[in-house]
């Protein structure tokens, strides 16, 4: 597994990191606590071990079960979540609904407010079983709170010995300066967007921009959440109620012309590679510059187990730049940037 430093911290991370959003049920189904927990361990086994959650992820679910499962493995563990988005503490002006755990709708907004982000802190401590986070981050950018002020509280947080480091996430170019200037003398660690073969926006503003800031990047969805490792055929259905079935790039015309590239261009260097689609496009993913490491969800151990071998297979310049070209005239029938139900809420900041 390679591994590589977050920013200018101390922190190091392995390039797949274990994505807990799934293990959190709503948007994803139905899941199973014990394949979750079965996951996380067998994640750690294989030096998978920075794992990202979030308090909204199942309203605190994700949080408890991955608390559970590093229950006497805290030491060799990387635990990053996040602050910003309250199901509790709602003001009115930017709420919006997610399904919790059971697959219920709750109402959630953003709220970076210092004392709130004091809350969801502890909250989290609580949920995690631990005494001290080792990445926090802003979730999505909170309009009526200025930065500076998220990233005092924050600041104060780490003070304390509370947190470790800090980052944000669906940030602009511009707020990520922002929360750079605030933060002085301590390092922004991250940023988390939205990125992958067929999301590539940040390349235009945010990579560079990381890059030349020595600011790490944890990309999300860099499977498109399972489009790009060709398991979902045409014929595939979804779940009622799963996220999935109401997502246009999820249609199956966009199936169709995904799992063609898939097929034709990436089957023939997998097979070289003796891996998977899903490696080969994760390779790809961490392999492009600025990007710190590729976030990958898993809901049982061979899953995670898959996603981890991914950090150990390096493509060369030739087979990158195939994968590049056949993908970028992949035309969907919208654009793919991600309209998941957090996306939806996330794309307001922007």
């Amino acid at each position: 597994m390679q591994r590589r430093r977050l920013g200018r911290t101390d922190l190091e991370v392995p390039v797949i990191c274990f994505g807990a959003y799934a293990i959190g049920g709503g948007y994803w189904g139905d899941t199973d606590d014990d394949d979750a927990r079965a996951a996380i361990r067998a994640a750690l086994d294989a030096g998978m071990n920075a794992f990202d959650t979030a308090p909204v992820y199942g309203f605190g679910h994700s949080e408890r079960v991955l608390g559970e499962a590093l229950a006497g493995r805290r030491d060799e563990a990387v635990v990053m979540t996040k602050v910003g988005v309250r199901w509790e503490d709602l003001r009115g002006a930017d709420d919006f609904e997610m399904l919790d755990a059971t697959g219920n709708k709750r109402k959630v907004e953003r709220n970076s407010r210092p004392e709130s982000v004091r809350v969801e802190a502890d909250q989290s401590l609580e949920r995690l079983g631990v005494d001290r986070i080792d990445l926090i981050q802003v979730h999505a950018r909170d309009p009526r709170t200025p930065v500076a002020e998220t990233m005092g509280a924050l600041a104060e947080l780490r003070a304390e010995g509370k947190v470790r480091a800090i980052g944000v996430s669906n940030y602009s170019v511009a707020d990520l300066a922002e929360a750079k200037r605030a933060l002085g003398d301590v390092p922004l660690a991250s940023d988390q967007p939205q990125y992958s073969l067929l999301a590539r926006q940040i390349e235009r503003d945010v990579l560079p921009w990381a890059r030349a800031n020595d600011v790490g990047l944890l990309v999300y969805a860099p499977l498109e959440q399972g489009l790009l490792t060709g398991k979902f055929g045409v014929e595939r259905r979804f779940a009622e109620g799963e996220g999935r079935a109401g997502k246009a790039t999820f249609s199956a015309e966009n199936r169709k012309r995904v799992n063609t590239v898939l097929q034709t261009e990436v089957a023939p260097i997998a097979r070289r590679h003796d891996a998977t689609l899903a490696q080969v496009v994760l390779a790809w993913t961490v392999a492009q510059p600025g990007v710190t490491a590729a976030l990958v969800g898993a809901r049982n151990a061979e899953q995670a187990g898959e996603n981890a071998s991914a950090g150990s297979l390096e493509l060369d310049p030739s087979d990158r730049n195939a994968i590049e070209r056949a993908f970028a005239k992949v035309k969907l029938s919208r654009p793919a940037r991600w309209r998941g139900l957090l996306g939806r809420l996330f794309a307001r900041s922007r």
